[in-house]
């Protein structure tokens, strides 16, 4: 049997979109506000979705505690609180737009859950602005 589980996470993060091959009046001219040289914030909302077959021994899909752990230790830790930009190594070279910031977590995501597992991931940026990989 084929199913999915999916498990709500959050985190608070700080990002500048800039592609530092532009002027700076092309950078503000595409990234608008989200080009602010001091930077500006969300309160992002992230979607794990695991897909597979239901292990029948434990009628379990995947223990939703490990999904929460490795989320918890590999996502949250790393991104909440911080300024993409400047404190993460994932983002020191590639601008953190809301469709990198979800591609990373699922590149993260897919090196720490068993690769039976077909895994997409949702990325809230806000209530109306969200991305998810694969599409």
């Amino acid at each position: 049997m084929r199913i999915a589980a999916f498990r709500k996470a959050h985190f608070n993060a700080a990002h500048r979109l800039h592609n530092p091959k532009w002027s700076d009046e092309k950078n503000k001219e595409v990234f608008g506000l989200c080009n602010n040289p001091n930077y500006h914030g969300h309160n992002y909302e992230l979607e794990v979705k695991v897909v597979g077959e239901v292990d029948p021994e434990t009628g379990y899909l995947i223990d939703l505690k490990i999904l929460k752990d490795v989320i918890k230790e590999q996502i949250e830790n790393r991104f909440d609180h911080k300024n993409l930009n400047l404190d993460t190594e994932e983002f020191k070279n590639l601008n953190p737009t809301a469709e990198h910031i979800c591609f990373v977590i699922w590149q993260i995501l897919t090196k720490h859950l068993d690769d039976r597992y077909d895994i997409t991931v949702r990325l809230y940026e806000t209530p109306r602005n969200f991305v998810e990989y694969p599409a």
